[in-house]
């Protein structure tokens, strides 16, 4: 009979663990040293290794020829003829253009640059410190505007024809004095002097001057990205949404100089209509009587943009998935289009004839920047049989190669939930195919097909009754199960299914949906089951060697950190706070994952260290830790280096002075004294830098990599390109060195970062950034899965607890049971 897996005595699951020494008793503390306080390096200098390659980015040369100018802030109060406050973007410059139409003269001719909000910029001082005026709209409304709210990819186009109305057309407006903004700081900045917020300052009033000049327009604005309401720009994605396209465009500060960063930008929105036709079409009924209210928020119709978006992210979870990932497909430029649109569209703004950049002397060239870039040597790969294999074009296979570590399958079985597929010829082949690559996997010892009767029960049923028919036919747990969905993606089952599989019973799973089943197929499906197994498909060739620079003699710990949010306006729904960190040193392409829930949308990770009251620590790090030194023969990590994905350049200093801190005490907490050194490196894809060759016609080869011109002035990043774009426009990942007590040169870091792309045991070729933040995504991504309610009919905030103090908080995620905890099973 099937047994459920016991797990450990102890909280965290790790009584079993051997401590690592020296580890001071339970009731005595370990020595309290001053924790480092850490600020950003700068620049040690460029790397020299690779062949150099001509390039050119989407950066366009700014000109600034008045830097002596001096940018006057003043706030505006708006306020309606019942002296309410008046806030909404889209009125705000509706009055501040009539106010400028009509009292030009006071304001002494002086154009300026205004925010939409509370903030309004001149270049040089208004004739007063103090205004008031009364202004006169015939009409008091205006179209709605995103403030910034919203990231691209966002349903923002619903408000965009919503109308804000005010009882009078009467409103006054009061214009006060605030600070002077120096020009200068951003001179200072490029210098390669220490930013501060004066240089942040200048740039957002400069930004502004192009939100506004999109706004008048008629441009739709998300953050700094600009949509025309133009049919041509539309996409049609289906469901009554629609993409749209446009660019971002902000100032930036290189090293090259000043620097406007354009790119092609799209988002999601509303198809326009009304809001009756929308609810027809998306619930497939022809009459209004069939329409179901409660799911459409009847009473709150009028509010459409809430409404509709709460809908879409409620009702319509997997259509908006296959809607952005249309909007993705349909959005693809091959490298040469792409160049020219932005030219095209840089050359069309005329940004020369905006009278506050012509005021601080600002041109903007009207070429892509040139840029010298080079192409990274390729890492060798380590396989089966004593080979070794070069990846041509960011790219490797297994034809007539072996696994470098085939794991053996004994005790396995396949169960498959209702889809259309034949469950014997599915193991044959896998069977086969598994053989070729050095991987022995026995007959599974039965196939399961789900009883009819189920298959009408929710998700979670569903599951506890393939365990009963499993149960009915074991007698004990098996090693492995191949489980077949009938959807590819967003299954109901495969949340339930992966928790009682990783948390109840300790079983690895792979989850499969076959199209066509070939060589191919079977050999991704095994190379994730390897892996998951305790497997190893490829190792760096330097892994194998004492050729990994600063990490083969001394103790290394690879960390990846990832945090996952929820749907945008959910703060019902936690985020997901993923570390993975390497194991068995000194090899750096194995890894094992601990992932906690957080409060909703917040980015700092805050269960790093997680003391408990009997003065034991239950945090993320702790496990990560123990697990190192036991994988690891014994030994400690004296560096660690780490990877953080999803944080701003504003963030940077949280990562170092809050979660550098947590790893620290987490440390400390072991019994540990000395402090290890650290590397922290910030891996950024949602950027707007892109990297082009002289010529146009492809993507830039894998291994490019820039870290000169359109870099920082003075902090320490770069772009890398490890991939083979296939599809539209390669986007480069932009990696930040916080700070490196290791003390990598140059070199040695882009080398050892861009052999990190190589290690990702899932597919058989180089990733777009380093498999350790991969590795913390998808673990998130996973364990999100299990907090899906049992009950469908509840709502998300089923998952919200309130504890004695008021404070909103989530339940602990279930751990991983014993047999898996230090697994890959996120592969």
């Amino acid at each position: 009979m099937m047994e459920k897996a016991t797990g450990s005595d102890e909280v965290g699951g790790t009584s079993s663990l051997l401590p690592l020494p020296p580890i001071k008793p339970n009731n005595v503390q370990p020595e309290k040293i001053d924790l480092p306080k850490y600020s950003i390096v700068s620049r040690p200098g460029s790397g020299r290794s690779g062949n150099r390659i001509p390039l050119l980015s989407n950066h366009f040369k700014v000109s600034v020829n008045a830097l002596h100018s001096i940018f006057y802030q003043y706030t505006v109060a708006i306020h309606s003829e019942d002296q309410n406050v008046v806030e909404g973007k889209g009125i705000g410059r509706k009055i501040m253009d009539r106010l400028y139409q009509t009292y030009s003269s006071e304001l002494a001719g002086k154009e300026f640059a205004y925010d939409g909000g509370k903030s309004l910029y001149t270049v040089g001082p208004l004739p007063q410190n103090k205004f008031e005026f009364t202004i006169l709209l015939e009409d008091s409304y205006a179209k709605g505007e995103s403030g910034g709210s919203h990231g691209s990819g966002s349903l923002v186009g619903a408000g965009k024809r919503s109308k804000h109305y005010f009882r009078s057309k009467t409103f006054k407006v009061e214009i006060r004095y605030a600070a002077k903004i120096p020009l200068e700081a951003i001179g200072h900045a490029l210098k390669g002097q220490e930013s501060d917020n004066r240089t942040q300052d200048a740039l957002r009033v400069l930004d502004i001057v192009l939100k506004q000049k999109a706004a008048n327009s008629g441009c739709l604005l998300v953050r700094q990205s600009f949509f025309h309401d133009d049919p041509k720009n539309f996409i049609d994605l289906g469901g009554g949404v629609v993409g749209l396209r446009g660019f971002h465009s902000s100032f930036c500060t290189t090293q090259a100089g000043l620097s406007l960063n354009t790119d092609v930008s799209t988002t999601m929105i509303l198809k326009p209509g009304p809001v009756i036709d929308f609810l027809l079409f998306n619930q497939n009924v022809n009459d209004t009587r069939h329409i179901d209210w409660i799911k459409g928020n009847q009473k709150d119709l009028n509010l459409r943009h809430i409404q509709l978006c709460h809908y879409f992210s409620h009702v319509y979870k997997s259509t908006l998935s296959l809607q952005r990932a249309s909007l993705v497909e349909k959005s693809r430029q091959k490298p040469r289009d792409r160049m020219q649109t932005l030219v095209d569209a840089v050359g069309n703004n005329h940004h020369d004839q905006e009278v506050v950049l012509t005021e601080c002397g600002i041109s903007i060239d009207r070429q892509l920047m040139q840029v010298d870039g080079r192409i990274l040597e390729t890492p060798k790969l380590k396989i089966g049989n004593g080979e070794y294999c070069i990846p041509r074009n960011g790219r490797w296979n297994f034809n007539n190669k072996t696994l470098l570590k085939p794991t053996y399958i004994d005790s396995w079985l396949v169960v498959n939930f209702s889809a259309r597929c034949d469950l014997s010829y599915i193991s044959r082949e896998l069977i086969s195919c598994g053989r070729k690559k050095g991987i022995h996997i026995e007959r599974p010892h039965t196939l399961i097909e789900e009883d009819q009767q189920s298959r009408r029960a929710s998700p979670f049923a569903r599951v506890d009754r393939m365990f009963e028919q499993m149960r009915e036919k074991l007698s004990e747990p098996p090693k492995f199960i191949l489980c077949v969905l009938p959807e590819r993606k967003n299954s109901d089952i495969y949340g339930p299914w992966k928790k009682k599989c990783l948390c109840d019973y300790g079983i690895v799973t792979q989850c499969i949906s076959p199209t066509r089943i070939n060589d191919q197929y079977l050999t991704n499906v095994l190379l994730k089951i390897n892996s998951k197994l305790g497997g190893i498909n490829s190792l760096l060739a330097i892994e194998a060697s004492p050729h990994i620079p600063l990490i083969r003699d001394i103790p290394t710990m690879i960390l990846g950190m990832d945090v996952s949010h929820g749907p945008l306006g959910q703060l019902d729904i936690p985020s997901i706070a993923a570390v993975v960190g390497s194991r068995c040193w000194p090899l750096i392409s194995r890894y094992r994952a601990s992932v906690r829930t957080q409060s909703a949308k917040m980015e700092m990770i805050d269960a790093l260290f997680k003391p408990l009251a009997n003065g034991k620590d239950d945090g993320i790090i702790r496990e990560l830790l123990v697990d190192f030194y036991q994988s690891s023969g014994g030994r400690k990590p004296k560096q660690i280096i780490l990877f953080r994905d999803g944080v701003s350049e504003s963030q940077f200093n949280q990562v170092l002075n809050i979660e550098v801190e947590q790893i620290i005490k987490a440390y400390q907490n072991l019994g540990e004294v000395d402090v290890p050194k650290f590397t922290v490196i910030v891996a950024q894809k949602n950027h707007h830098t892109k990297l082009f060759q002289a010529s146009g016609n492809d993507n830039v080869p894998p291994g490019t990599i820039v870290d000169t011109k359109i870099v920082h002035p003075r902090t320490y990043d770069f772009y890398l390109c490890a991939h083979a774009g296939m599809m539209g426009t390669s986007r480069p990942a932009h990696y930040h060195v916080l700070i490196d007590e290791i003390g990598f040169n140059p070199d040695d870091l882009q080398n050892l970062i861009h052999s990190l792309s190589y290690v990702y045991q899932r597919s058989t070729s180089a990733i777009s950034i380093v498999a350790p933040v991969y590795y913390a995504h998808l673990a998130a991504q996973q364990i999100s899965q299990f907090l899906k309610l049992e009950n469908s009919s509840e709502t998300s905030s089923g998952h919200k607890i309130m504890t004695s103090s008021g404070i909103v908080a989530f339940p602990e995620l279930p751990r991983l049971a014993k047999e898996v905890e230090s697994s890959m099973f996120f592969c």
